[in-house]
């Protein structure tokens, strides 16, 4: 198996040690993504739809230094802090993908690094 690490400046640094994604044997691993935008390393104003919206930029633009799109995700799964955000992270999310939609979990977690809101990961193929 090859292992290649992804990274770019147009998504925030990893926080931790780890990689912005992984690409091995024709699939790309990213890491999950707040809503940090990478020009001024802070959250977007407004609440769950302005940080969907930045989380899943961030993640496109993980793929597209990979050479991909978000066309080529077939897995994410999103971190919600609140459930209850459900229905407006969904409106936002569905903006960005179309059928076949990636398969999805989403689950609602104590709390998210930084506060956020949501964090979104995703898993692409070649």
């Amino acid at each position: 198996m090859t292992k290649k690490a992804i990274s770019t400046e147009k998504a925030p640094a990893a926080i931790g040690p780890y990689s912005q994604a992984i690409e091995a044997n024709g699939f790309v691993f990213a890491s999950g993504q707040l809503p940090i935008d990478p020009a001024t390393g802070q959250f977007p104003e407004g609440g769950i739809k302005e940080q969907t919206r930045q989380s899943i930029l961030n993640a496109r633009a993980i793929l597209d230094a990979a050479g991909l799109s978000l066309a080529h995700v077939v897995k994410t799964t999103v971190f919600l802090a609140d459930m209850n955000d459900f229905a407006a992270m969904n409106e936002v999310y569905s903006s960005f993908f179309q059928s076949p939609f990636p398969a999805r979990s989403a689950v609602a977690v104590k709390t998210l690094p930084k506060g956020a809101l949501v964090e979104i990961e995703c898993m692409a193929v070649k």
